[in-house]
């Protein structure tokens, strides 16, 4: 016995029967196979931001590249903190800043590490501030390590 012994065909899509030649020589058109619409396609949203490159790490940390502001989140609730979060980034934005220090706090136990700490990154990927954060990464050990990150911000004239 083969494998294929059992094998059955499945059930015929049903297909919309083509056109008569007769009927395209008399002059009657093909039914379209879609509608074109003359809308343009809808902006592209901007790119999930990445992490800081091994470069751009070094000049902060060495202090060739300037850190522009800082926002410290320490004792903020999740709901203020994000809140503070979005409208500091954008007035970075609006200003010309190209990076900022977000400080979450270390949290009281290292294992687990504080709420803020593990959800800033998540909101700093989110879709609303796409458009203001190219990329974030662990801050050097003299702007807060661990308990602090750098963020990258976009131009405002290189928002899409």
């Amino acid at each position: 016995m083969t494998v294929t012994a059992d094998v059955r065909p499945s059930r015929a899509r049903s297909q919309k029967p083509a056109p008569s030649s007769a009927s395209v020589e008399a002059g009657a058109s093909p039914p379209s196979a879609s509608i074109v619409h003359d809308r343009p396609p809808p902006p592209k949203p901007a790119p999930r931001p990445v992490d800081i490159d091994p470069r751009t790490f070094t000049k902060l940390k060495r202090g060739r590249l300037e850190v522009d502001a800082k926002l410290d989140l320490h004792g903020m609730r999740q709901a203020e903190a994000q809140r503070s979060l979005t409208a500091f980034l954008r007035r970075c934005q609006a200003n010309g800043a190209r990076v900022a220090i977000i400080v979450t706090g270390k949290g009281l136990t290292r294992d687990e590490g504080g709420v803020l700490r593990r959800v800033v990154p998540m909101w700093l990927e989110a879709p609303n501030l796409r458009d203001v954060v190219v990329g974030f990464g662990e801050a050097a050990r003299h702007h807060g390590g661990e308990g602090a990150l750098y963020v990258r911000i976009r131009r405002a004239d290189r928002v899409r």
